[in-house]
């Protein structure tokens, strides 16, 4: 919308009137009807920032606040809100209209497959209108004596966000733990409970990441507790039920702020396993699970650059390692060597072209699945005669995933499987004969037909010769490739995250109205291998955004898409990419949508206090480095925003979010604002009950993706 009004002279009215409504914290008529008129524009206060000998004035650091409580930018934060609304108001229907097509496609009454663990089965039940799961358990896969174990609808009433996480059994299945929160900054309380009587004990664990391991007595349990300010998990505590927290033993501490922790359990049940993890190094540290006094040992001292997980069985630990193996490779070691790499075993070997991604032990066979020109593929090995077969699915690309294997004697593999075409499958694979048996596939209700629709992958040159894959699906009858088509390109593009082709029945809403919907693999995930990923971050980040434009730019001269309806949206470090390119290209792109944008790189990476700060400085580059300092400053999206056209702009948030903090992309907003020479919309909605991860229930989602979409549609309707 076009308003005959400078933008200075709008700054003043409208940073006049926030600031009064901050003050009285009311929202009065005249202030009602200027949202549906013009955009909020926030107040500046220039902040000097000097480093390297290099000065950057930022007028809106006053927004970096993390108390969540301040009214001046609650304030600021409502009016986008409601200009948001105004501005979407007539597509209310239109989003209502994909809200309930969406949620029509997925059927209410709806169970997981049963995994084994322990005696018991245990499954996942969605019914009805209940936007969270129950959980229960049976005595077999076919759920005889089945039993509930958790409603999370009647935890979740209370509440305006409500998140379980780590449900655990006990070894002798009489006890549950499990996580909740509710404001949505994952940190956790962890509840025990009874099953038997269903009965909370008094036991109760706060500030925690979500999960515990249990000791082999059924009353030691483990567990991370985390940093309120940095929410890092660094602290691994030992809990005794019936004992106050206040007691409880610390029994491993990280004192390197670059590596997360984490907390398993082997398969076998003998140790309890913690992990440390940064960006390019990992170690393991290994408890005796039926020890409540054990104390944590090195699995092997930590080496920078080495990378790798174990699994044990018997007496042998099964080593996946990129030592002198840069796409990764399989190894074993005896207990008694556990610290000599030269003693160390190749089970798979190192190979330059194909990726180790995950593997699986069972008694007498070894799973493992690998990479290999961006296919992923699954092989099953009999360990005491060394005969392979690798599995075949009919889609030339999917996703597969390994899952709820969790014994050592199974007879069969579980895994996962879905492509663009292909509803979610769960099979079970058995390991002597490889005969697949299909468990499950989600039903899609309605009239859809997999064979409506037509999946292709292609690979587009990039300007430095690269050739980088990319997953495309459409409806096969609105899709001719004569550059009429509107298209959709998703991408992430960061931390080695590899975005398979899966199916969803969200995306359907697109591809029935004409949309070509494509994934680009640019550099920086690791659908080529980890050279991939390593051709995409720190000082060869830029790759990431080139990808992304060259691919849009091949995809609408092959005729997959017409050059001026070209959407794109990306969330997180995705929502980096966004921003990304709308600096550098916003002429390809007629909307964008970036979801809890990371954006602010520059002044987040200095800023230790806040989360994923120093655990990234092997992913973006500590910018307390010069070198690091100016490349990362050369891209980041809030640094590099300059006075030129941009395209229709969809910025969504959390304000408890807390992985990118919710100021990233109000900063964002507000300086595209002051800099942008265009008539596009730019609307910021900020969810202000729900953080990274968005709102919590199955179906209250849904309203996010009908938003994303309309505001899509409605800008292909103008143009």
């Amino acid at each position: 919308m076009k308003i005959a009004i400078t933008k200075t002279k709008l700054s003043l009215i409208v940073s006049s009137a926030l600031l009064i409504a901050a003050c009285s914290n009311q929202k009065n008529e005249a202030t009602d009807n200027m949202a549906d008129l013009i955009a909020p524009i926030a107040k500046k206060v220039p902040h000097k920032m000097v480093i390297h000998n290099h000065t950057r004035i930022d007028d809106y650091y006053w927004m970096r606040d993390d108390s969540r409580t301040n009214p001046e930018i609650l304030a600021h934060l409502d009016a986008e809100n409601d200009y948001t609304a105004a501005q979407l108001k007539h597509t209310e229907a239109m989003q209502e209209k994909i809200f309930q097509e969406i949620k029509d496609r997925i059927e209410k009454d709806d169970n997981s497959v049963p995994i084994q663990k322990g005696d018991y089965y245990y499954s996942r039940q969605m019914q009805g209108e209940n936007e969270y799961p129950i959980y229960v358990r049976a005595t077999d896969f076919k759920g005889n004596n089945l039993e509930v174990l958790l409603d999370v609808n009647e935890l979740a009433k209370a509440h305006d966000y409500y998140q379980v996480s780590g449900l655990s059994a006990s070894p002798n299945g009489k006890l549950l733990a499990y996580g909740e929160d509710t404001v949505s900054r994952r940190i956790y309380t962890v509840q025990f409970k009874d099953i038997a009587s269903n009965t909370l004990l008094d036991d109760k664990l706060e500030g925690t990441n979500g999960g515990i391991v249990w000791g082999n007595d059924n009353k030691t349990v483990y567990y991370i507790k985390k940093d309120p300010q940095t929410l890092l998990g660094y602290q691994v505590f030992r809990h005794t039920l019936g004992t106050s927290q206040a007691n409880d033993e610390m029994v491993y501490e990280e004192s390197n702020k670059a590596y997360y922790t984490g907390i398993s359990k082997s398969k076998d049940g003998s140790s309890v396993f913690i992990w440390h993890s940064s960006t390019e190094a990992s170690g393991v540290s290994v408890i005796d699970a039926s020890n409540a006094k054990a104390l944590p040992k090195k699995f092997i001292e930590r080496e920078e650059g080495h990378e790798y997980s174990i699994t044990k069985m018997n007496d042998w630990y099964y080593v996946k390692t990129n030592w002198q193996a840069n796409n990764f490779r399989l190894m074993k070691v005896n207990e008694k060597n556990l610290g000599d790499k030269s003693k160390w075993q190749d089970v798979i070997p190192a190979n330059a072209a194909v990726k180790l991604e995950d593997y699986e032990l069972f008694n007498d066979h070894l799973v493992y699945q690998q990479r290999e020109n961006g296919i992923s593929r699954v092989t099953i090995q009999q360990l005491s005669t060394g005969k392979e077969q690798t599995l075949s699915f009919n889609d030339s690309a999917y996703s597969l995933e390994l899952y709820g294997n969790n014994k050592l004697n199974n007879k069969a593999l579980r895994l996962y499987y879905a492509s663009f075409t292909t509803p979610g499958t769960h099979y079970d694979v058995d390991l002597t004969s490889f005969k697949k048996t299909q468990l499950k596939q989600t039903k899609v209700l309605g009239d859809f037909d997999s064979n409506n629709y037509a999946s292709e992958r292609i690979f587009v040159k990039a300007r430095d010769g690269k050739k980088v894959p990319v997953s495309l699906v459409y409806r096969k009858d609105t899709f001719k490739k004569d550059g009429t088509n509107p298209l959709y390109q998703y991408a992430y593009g960061s931390y080695g995250s590899t975005i398979d082709p899966y199916f969803s029945v969200s995306r359907l809403s697109l591809l029935d109205r004409g949309f070509v919907y494509a994934i680009a693999h640019i550099r920086g995930s690791e659908m080529l291998g980890r050279p991939w990923y390593e051709d995409g971050k720190k000082l060869t980040k830029m790759n990431t955004f080139t990808d992304f434009i060259d691919v849009t730019k091949s995809l609408t001269t092959q005729g997959y898409g017409d050059k001026d309806k070209v959407f794109a949206a990306g969330g997180s470090a995705g929502g980096l990419l966004m921003g990304a390119v709308v600096n550098m290209a916003p002429e390809l792109y007629t909307g964008i949508a970036a979801a809890v944008p990371f954006v602010d790189v520059v002044t987040t990476m200095l800023d230790e206090s806040i989360p994923l700060t120093t655990n990234e400085f092997k992913e973006w580059g500590n910018p307390k480095e010069k070198a690091y300092y100016d490349y990362m400053l050369s891209y980041s999206p809030y640094d590099q925003v300059k006075a030129q056209d941009y395209p229709n702009i969809l910025v969504t948030t959390g304000l408890h979010d807390s992985q990118v903090q919710y100021f990233e992309p109000m900063k964002w907003v507000a300086k595209l604002r002051d800099y942008k020479t265009d008539d596009n919309v730019l609307l910021f909605k900020t969810d202000m009950e729900a953080g990274h991860g968005g709102a919590s229930g199955r179906f209250k989602r849904i309203h996010d993706t009908a938003l994303e979409y309309s505001f899509f549609i409605d800008l292909l309707n103008k143009s």
